[in-house]
């Protein structure tokens, strides 16, 4: 990722690259020594997300807590580089206590950095994260402009929630931190830290992981300037996908009136230079094929495949959004049984749908139309022995996904709009045979 970054954002940049986990090292009681292959020059790393990267479990009957990582891409992308660079993570903590403990140092063994959590009320979470994050902008950036809700107190809660941020990032950096902001839960934040950071301080790197609209869309949203503009705090703003840079300049340059080099990627702003990128995130392809590879994944197969019988195994693995199309796969699946009913018995589609935003009333509404999608088409052409559809509505360990990757014949990556879809990466990095 941000592999074109240069001068000021050179260190970030090199912090973006790297995507390995580290080996674990014996526990330790404090934070372990930088690591000895450090990409920053001894720079600290301060990375905020909405997601913290571990979870804290509280033992009954007292006891020190313990961190279990969280699962997700963004996760599984960036622990290995904070474990790699050192500094801090600073992200919102679900039910959290103002009046606890906020720092801590994770993971338990290894290379270790800070963990800041900023706690939130339950109203807060409301307006700020199922309010205008997945309700406005969420369906925005995904092209669903039929499902943005847009609010101006969820508006308001989302500003002051950038700012409580911002608070939060100014009290643990340093004046040569390397700053990188993540996602759409934080479009105001780095112009917050730029005003109240002395000027030329440290670099605000910030990187978007769902789509950007095209400017027929994006001005749809009434605080589209505000949004511009907060992006624009940074000194360099990374997407996916070229396609999704090239919109956002144009928003920039005809709905902020910035100055833009379309050919250099840059934004003039305020008598400073932004750049702007595309720049794919990747997996862990090695861990992945040597997972994939190994005996117990071998066994494991090949159990799925016998339960299968002669019925070949089509996969789609997709956390429950309605960018991910889904309904309009199952309508698929449908199709071609009502029109080539010779293909019945030959594949059984398995879909696994990972839980997501089930606070959400349009979460709720998917799924049932999902559950009852698939109970009509094992209604109407299945049989006892055999079910066209298979419905997984869960998380699934990564060992167990793995063997699903590798025992199945075709994986469905049919999203209808992502930032940057890494099923189909972890789809071919399994499959062992070289076929």
């Amino acid at each position: 990722m941000f592999r074109a970054a240069k001068d000021a954002t050179i260190g970030i940049d090199t912090a973006m690259t790297v995507a390995a986990e580290e080996e674990e090292a014996a526990p330790v009681s404090s934070p372990s020594p930088r690591h000895p292959d450090d990409p920053l020059g001894g720079r600290r790393l301060v990375l905020v997300s909405n997601r913290e990267p571990y979870v804290r479990k509280r033992p009954r009957g007292g006891g020190e807590p313990t961190f279990e990582r969280t699962t997700g891409g963004l996760v599984t992308a960036l622990d290995p580089v904070m474990r790699r660079c050192g500094g801090v993570w600073v992200a919102w903590e679900p039910g959290g206590d103002p009046e606890e403990e906020i720092r801590h140092q994770v993971p338990g063994k290894g290379p270790r950095f800070t963990l800041r959590q900023v706690p939130l009320t339950t109203g807060e979470v409301r307006r700020y994260y199922y309010g205008f994050a997945n309700r406005a902008l969420w369906p925005l950036f995904h092209y669903s402009i039929d499902r943005c809700f847009f609010s101006e107190s969820q508006w308001r809660q989302y500003t002051r929630i950038n700012q409580r941020f911002a608070e939060a990032v100014l009290d643990e950096t340093r004046p040569d931190d390397l700053l990188w902001i993540h996602d759409y839960h934080f479009c105001l934040l780095p112009q917050m830290i730029r005003e109240q950071r002395p000027q030329g301080e440290g670099t605000i790197a910030y990187f978007l992981h769902v789509p950007f609209p095209a400017e027929e869309v994006y001005k749809v949203l009434p605080w589209r300037r505000q949004i511009l503009e907060g992006l624009l705090g940074a000194d360099l703003v990374g997407f996916h996908v070229d396609k999704y840079a090239a919109d956002f300049l144009g928003c920039c340059e005809r709905l902020a009136g910035a100055d833009v080099d379309h050919g250099r990627r840059l934004v003039r702003w305020q008598g400073r230079e932004v750049r702007v990128g595309g720049f794919p995130i990747g997996i862990d392809v090695k861990g992945f094929s040597e997972l994939a590879a190994s005996a117990e994944t071998a066994d494991r197969v090949a159990r799925i495949r016998t339960g299968l019988g002669p019925a070949k195994l089509v996969l789609g693995v997709d956390r429950l959004d309605y960018s991910k199309g889904i309904p309009q796969r199952l309508q698929a699946i449908e199709c071609l049984l009502r029109r080539y009913p010779e293909h019945r018995r030959q594949f059984t589609f398995l879909q696994i749908a990972v839980p997501s935003r089930t606070q959400v009333k349009e979460y709720r509404e998917l799924k049932s139309e999902i559950d009852e999608r698939v109970g009509r088409i094992n209604g109407d052409y299945g049989d006892p022995d055999w079910q066209p559809v298979n419905y997984v509505y869960r998380s699934v360990p990564r060992r167990e996904l793995v063997a699903y990757y590798r025992a199945a014949e075709v994986g469905l990556v049919t999203p209808l709009r992502d930032g940057m879809n890494l099923v189909s990466l972890e789809y071919c990095a399994c499959q062992t045979e070289d076929d």
